[in-house]
C-alpha cells in the first residue's frame, strides 16, 4: 500500500513538473515571439527649434575680422631698426664667426644683405615701425567697402587689414572715427569687387525676448557664431553720456568687439562693444550699440569723417523722489541742473543753479541721459525751446546751442591764500550736522555729521561744503534756517542742499523738522 502510495506520489510530480514547465514557456514565449526580427529606428513628433543655419549661411561673408597695426617706436636710433647687446658689445663688435652673425649673414638682418638696412619714407618721419597691436570684428554695410567697427579697436592704428571669412585679405582705410558711441568706419577700396553687405534693424521693433546671433572674432579665431536672446535695453554700464546699450546673453568674448548681432532676418540689431565679466571671459552677459545709435552716426561719419553734436554746457545730476518733493515737483523725473559752464549756451541763455530742464521742443526729458542724448541729436547753432522749473514755476528759455567740444580732461586751478582762523562750529538742528563758515566766507563747511542722521543717510560727510539751500547762497546757520522757515511756510517738508566737495558739486534733499 504504502509503495503504490509512493508510485502515486511520483506520478504526480512528475506530472506536475511537465506541466509546471510548460506553462512557464507559454508565459515566458508569447512576448518574444511579438518582436520583429528588425527593429525600426527612433522617431520623435516634438515641435523643433528653429535652426540659425539659414541666417549665418546668409551673412557670414559680410562680416570680417579687423587687424590694427600701430607704430612703434624703434628702442634705438640705429639705421637698422634693431637694438642688439652682448654682454656690453654691439653686434658690430661680435666676431666674423659668431653664430649670431652665420645666422643674420644667411637670413638676412642688421647690417646683412636682406635685412632692414634702408631707411623708408616712415623711419625718415621718425614714425618707427609697425607691429600688430589689436584685432576686433566688423561689417560691411555697402557693397562697395564701407565697414563697421569699434572705435576702440582700431584706436591709435596706423594701418588696417580686413580678413574676410574665406580668408582674403584687404586693406583698408579709417574714415571717422567718434569715442563718444565707440564707433569707427572703414573703407576698403577694391576695384571691380562687390562685397556682400548687410543692413541695420527697425530698433522700434528690437524687443527683450528677441533671437540675437552674434557673429565675429572672439581671441582671433575668425568667423565664430554663438546665439541668445536680447536680455535687457537701455543699459548704462557708465561708458559714456549716451550709454543706452542693448544686453545680449549670446557668448561674446575678446575679439567680438565691432562684430554684429543679428535678428532672425539677417539685420543689424546691435553692435558688439562691451561685456561684463569677472573673470575676463563670457559669463552671459554683453552690451551692444543699438542700431539706431549707429546708423545716426555711421552717416555722419560717412559725410563728414566726425560727429559734430549740439552742446548746452550745464552739470547735471539725477531727480530723486526727494529732490522732486523739496522742489514742489510732482514727479521725479527731469534733469537738475549743479551749475551751468562759464561761456556755455546755457549760461547765456540764462539757465541757473538749481533750476530742473523738464523738456526740449515740448518733449519730456526723463533723466540726465536723456536731456545728453537729445541736446547731442541738434546741430550746432540750433535754438530750442528749453523747459525748467524754477522757484516752484515752469518757465521756457530758448537756447542756441553751441558744439560740444572735443574730449578734454578737466583741470581746475586752486589758490592756495592764507585763510583766517575758522570761527566757532554751529549746529543746524534737526539736520544732525556740525558747521562752520567756510574759508573765504562762502558757504557753510560740515565739520562733524551725525552718523544716526538723514544727512549721513544722504552721505554728507565731514569737510564737504553746504553753498545754497533751496537755490539760495549762504554763509550762516542763519541764512540756512532763514530758508528753512520759508520752506515750511510753502509747505515743504525737505530742503535742497548744494553741497561741494573735492569730486564736485551736488544736491541732496534733507527733511525739514516740523513743529
Amino acid at each position: 500500500m504504502s509503495e503504490n502510495k509512493g508510485r502515486s506520489m511520483k506520478s504526480i510530480l512528475k506530472t506536475s513538473t511537465t506541466a509546471g514547465l510548460a506553462a512557464m514557456m507559454l508565459v515566458t514565449a508569447a512576448p518574444f515571439a511579438a518582436v520583429p526580427a528588425l527593429a525600426a529606428p527612433v522617431e520623435v513628433n516634438a515641435p523643433q527649434v528653429p535652426s540659425f543655419g539659414d541666417v549665418v549661411q546668409a551673412v557670414l561673408p559680410a562680416v570680417v575680422s579687423v587687424r590694427v597695426q600701430s607704430n612703434v617706436q624703434p628702442a634705438s636710433n640705429d639705421e637698422s631698426g634693431y637694438s642688439f647687446n652682448f654682454g656690453g658689445r654691439s653686434f658690430e663688435d661680435l666676431p666674423d664667426d659668431h653664430p649670431l652673425k652665420r645666422f643674420f649673414r644667411e637670413f638676412g638682418g642688421p647690417g646683412m644683405e636682406g635685412g632692414p638696412r634702408e631707411r623708408g619714407p616712415r623711419a625718415e618721419r621718425g614714425e618707427g615701425r609697425l607691429r600688430p597691436t589689436s584685432q576686433g570684428s566688423g561689417f560691411f554695410i555697402s557693397e562697395d567697402g564701407y565697414i563697421v567697427t569699434n572705435n576702440h579697436v582700431i584706436d591709435d592704428g596706423a594701418a588696417f587689414t580686413i580678413v574676410m571669412n574665406d580668408g582674403k585679405e584687404y586693406d583698408a582705410k579709417l574714415v571717422g572715427k567718434d569715442s563718444r558711441t565707440d564707433l569707427a568706419l572703414l573703407k576698403v577700396d577694391a576695384k571691380d569687387t562687390k562685397f556682400t553687405y548687410v543692413k541695420f534693424a527697425d530698433d522700434e521693433k528690437v524687443r527683450v525676448g528677441d533671437w540675437v546671433v552674434a557673429v565675429g572674432n572672439p581671441f582671433g579665431l575668425g568667423g565664430t557664431v554663438t546665439a541668445g536672446i536680447i536680455s535687457a535695453r537701455g543699459r548704462n554700464i557708465g561708458s559714456g553720456p549716451y550709454d543706452d546699450y542693448l544686453q545680449i546673453d549670446a557668448a561674446v568674448n575678446r575679439g567680438n568687439s565691432g562684430g554684429p548681432g543679428f535678428n532672425l532676418n539677417g539685420e543689424v540689431v546691435g553692435i558688439n562693444t562691451a561685456i561684463f565679466s569677472p573673470s575676463g571671459g563670457n559669463v552671459g552677459i554683453a552690451f551692444a550699440i543699438p542700431a539706431s545709435v549707429a546708423t545716426d552716426v555711421i552717416a555722419k561719419l560717412k559725410e563728414t569723417g566726425t560727429v559734430s553734436r549740439g552742446w548746452l554746457g550745464v552739470q547735471i545730476q539725477p531727480v530723486t523722489q526727494d529732490i522732486a518733493d523739496s522742489l514742489g515737483l510732482s514727479e521725479d523725473s527731469g534733469a537738475l541742473v549743479v551749475a551751468p559752464q562759464a561761456g556755455s549756451p546755457g549760461e547765456a541763455a540764462g539757465i541757473r543753479q538749481g533750476d530742473v530742464v523738464t523738456a526740449v521742443n515740448g518733449d519730456p526729458v526723463k533723466d540726465p541721459r536723456d536731456l545728453a542724448r537729445r541736446i547731442a541729436a541738434f546741430a550746432p547753432d540750433t535754438t530750442v525751446d528749453v523747459s525748467v522749473w524754477r522757484d516752484g514755476k515752469a518757465t521756457e528759455l530758448k537756447v542756441k546751442l553751441g558744439e560740444l567740444p572735443a574730449d578734454q580732461a578737466a583741470s581746475a586751478e586752486t589758490e592756495n591764500n592764507a585763510a583766517p582762523a575758522p570761527e566757532a562750529e554751529q549746529e543746524l538742528s534737526g539736520l544732525g550736522l556740525s558747521v562752520r563758515p567756510a574759508d573765504g566766507g562762502k558757504g557753510l563747511a560740515i565739520v562733524d555729521v551725525d552718523p544716526d542722521s538723514d544727512a549721513a543717510d544722504k552721505g554728507l560727510k565731514a569737510g564737504e561744503t553746504i553753498t545754497s539751500v533751496n537755490n539760495q547762497e549762504v554763509s550762516s546757520t542763519a541764512d540756512v534756517q532763514k530758508v528753512l522757515d520759508q520752506a515750511k511756510k510753502d509747505g515743504r517738508t525737505r530742503a535742497l542742499f548744494q553741497v561741494e566737495s573735492e569730486s564736485g558739486s551736488r544736491f541732496v534733499a534733507l527733511p525739514i523738522a516740523q513743529g
